[in-house]
C-alpha cells in the first residue's frame, strides 16, 4: 500500500545565525529575538492541526531562550540537535567540532532528559570528520545532506574527492541519512539578508513559493509507493503572517493528497521498517 510521510522541521536558531556571522547589531539581534514571537504562533498552528514535528535547536538558543524551547518540548515535538553555536563543521576543525557535539548534546539532555538522536549540521555544510564523530557521540540520523529528495539511505564516511580522479565512495555506517533540500528550505526564498559583498534578496512571493513546495510532494506521491518528503523552516522566518497563512494552506492541501506528518524519528523507524537491511547511495549503475 502507497505510504508518503512529509516531516516538518523548524531551525530553531533565532540570534545564533546572526552571531556566528559578526552580525550582531541591535537590530540583527531583534530580528532573531522573533523568533519568540513566532515560535508560539506556530505551536499554536501545529496543535490546531494535529502535525508532529522536529526542532533542530542549537545549545545558544536553548540557554538564551529556556521559555520558548519549554514551550516546544511541552507541545510534545522532536528535540534534534543543531550544534551549540551556529557555525558549519566544515570551518571548526575536528576538536571544536567534538566540542561542540558534546556542548550541545548536554543542553539538550536539560532540556528533555535525553540525548538527542537526530543531527542537523548549520547551514548545512559537514566535515570529513562529521560523520565519524556523529557515530562516536551516538547518534542515530543526520538530516544535512542531499544524496536524494525521498529516500533516506545510509550516510558513507570516506570518501576520496579530488580534482583529476574519479570520486571513491566511501563505505556506508550505520548513520541514517533524513535528506533535505535547499528548495525546501525558507531561508533561501524568505529571508533578506546583507552580507559584506552579496545582497540575498529573499522576499519571495509566499503563495507561489507554497505552489513549488506542494509540488514535490505531489511528484512524491506520482512517482513513488513509498517516500519521506523533508521541509524546512525557521520560525523567524516562517512565523510571518502571511507566511504563516501558506504554511497553514500548505497543511491542508498535503493532508487532502495523502500526506502522513510524521517526526524525523519516526521516519526513522518507518525507513528501518521498510529497509531492514538499509539503503545506499554509493553511485548507480
Amino acid at each position: 500500500m502507497p505510504k508518503h510521510l512529509v516531516c516538518l522541521t523548524f531551525d530553531h536558531d533565532n540570534t545564533s545565525p546572526f552571531i556566528s556571522r559578526e552580525m550582531t547589531s541591535p537590530t540583527a539581534i531583534s530580528r532573531g529575538d522573533f523568533g519568540m514571537v513566532a515560535s508560539e504562533r506556530i505551536l499554536a498552528l501545529l496543535a490546531k492541526h494535529k502535525v508532529p514535528t522536529t526542532w533542530f535547536i542549537p545549545g545558544h538558543t536553548i540557554e538564551t531562550y529556556p521559555g520558548s524551547v519549554a514551550a516546544v518540548v511541552k507541545a510534545g515535538h522532536e528535540i534534534g540537535h543543531h550544534g551549540w553555536t551556529h557555525r558549519p563543521p566544515a570551518t571548526l576543525g575536528k576538536e571544536a567540532e567534538d566540542r561542540e557535539l558534546a556542548r550541545g548534546n548536554e543542553a539538550i539532555k536539560k532540556l528533555t532528559g535525553r540525548f538527542a538522536r537526530g543531527y542537523r549540521s548549520p547551514s548545512w555544510d559537514l566535515s570529513p570528520y562529521s560523520i565519524g564523530l556523529l557515530l562516536k557521540h551516538g547518534f542515530v540520523y543526520d538530516s544535512s545532506l542531499m544524496g536524494h529528495d525521498y529516500l533516506p539511505y545510509q550516510a558513507r564516511d570516506g570518501d576520496v574527492v579530488t580534482l583529476e580522479e574519479p570520486l571513491i565512495h566511501g563505505p556506508d555506517t550505520k548513520l541514517i541519512e533524513m535528506p533535505i533540500s535547499w528548495t525546501l528550505d525558507d531561508f533561501p526564498v524568505f529571508e533578506y539578508m546583507r552580507y559584506q559583498n552579496l545582497i540575498q534578496a529573499g522576499l519571495m512571493n509566499a503563495a507561489l513559493v507554497g505552489d513549488n513546495w506542494l509540488a514535490d510532494f505531489t511528484y512524491m506521491r506520482d512517482h513513488h509507493d513509498w517516500g519521506i518528503l523533508t521541509y524546512t523552516f525557521h520560525p523567524h522566518i516562517i512565523g510571518r503572517g502571511h507566511r504563516l497563512i501558506m504554511l497553514e494552506w500548505l497543511i491542508g492541501k498535503l493532508r487532502e493528497s495523502g500526506a502522513e506528518f510524521i517526526t524525523m524519528e519516526q521516519g526513522v523507524e518507518e525507513y528501518r521498517a521498510k529497509y531492514p537491511k538499509g539503503r545506499s547511495e554509493r553511485g548507480r549503475p
